[in-house]
């Protein structure tokens, strides 16, 4: 009886609208895979309120990348990212800047050197799936792996979002001119509907612009456990 309560709440919730994902069409051939700095300064250069916008992201541009998605190329000074045609720039707004963001389309942003074309965006409801993932959370370069969690688990129960399951990834740095900002990925489960869509909306942590701290949906932690095995 508990999980067929669940299951009618979840089918009853309707996802508000009030922050969506806009993702645009992207033409670009490649881009470098520490990116993060350069595409946060072009939109905020192409969309000047975007820095001061509350709840507004940016999400990085992952290419053809290995398994699920954990991985992508780590040499900044080697490695590119190889996009294809159904690759999306994304952006997680307020939906009453949906159509100020549209002004993109047609547009060109200089990202590192790299000519993105920008197309047609197509708006994209918060998910309700029970698993988000977050590639990127600001993090502190002492803390070990269980700090990390214990502090990420305080901060989600801040926000009301009941810690069950967190899984921690791999450490990332992303660079900018002002020195590199340490991050990890974070899986959170077993969340309800209205708790995986709070959580996406709220975000975890700073550098919002830069693609930290922005949740997206995961199909489980299984597959996330293979990948980092493998």
């Amino acid at each position: 009886m508990y999980w067929d309560e669940d299951d009618k709440q979840a089918q009853d919730y309707v996802v508000p609208d009030d922050i969506v994902d806009l993702a645009f069409a992207v033409s670009c051939r490649c881009l470098p895979p520490d990116h993060a700095h350069a595409l946060s300064s072009a939109l905020c250069e192409a969309l000047p309120w975007l820095t001061h916008e509350p709840g507004a992201g940016v999400h990085l541009i992952h290419g053809a990348e290995s398994g699920n998605g954990w991985y992508r190329p780590e040499d900044p000074e080697r490695d590119v990212l190889y996009l294809s045609r159904r690759t999306r720039m994304t952006l997680r707004l307020p939906k009453v800047r949906v159509a100020d963001a549209r002004a993109l389309g047609g547009s060109e942003l200089d990202v590192a050197g790299y000519a993105l074309r920008i197309g047609e965006a197509t708006v994209r409801p918060l998910s309700t799936l029970p698993t988000l993932f977050a590639r990127y959370v600001v993090a502190d370069t002492a803390q070990g792996e269980e700090d990390f969690l214990e502090d990420s688990a305080a901060r989600l129960r801040e926000t009301g979002i009941p810690v069950r399951k967190l899984l921690c990834g791999r450490s990332h740095s992303l660079r900018t001119p002002e020195g590199a900002i340490f991050t990890r990925s974070l899986m959170v489960a077993d969340l309800d509907a209205e708790q995986s869509v709070r959580l996406q909306q709220c975000g975890l942590g700073r550098r919002r612009m830069m693609g930290c701290g922005l949740f997206i949906p995961h199909k489980g932690i299984a597959p996330v456990r293979r990948g980092e095995d493998g």
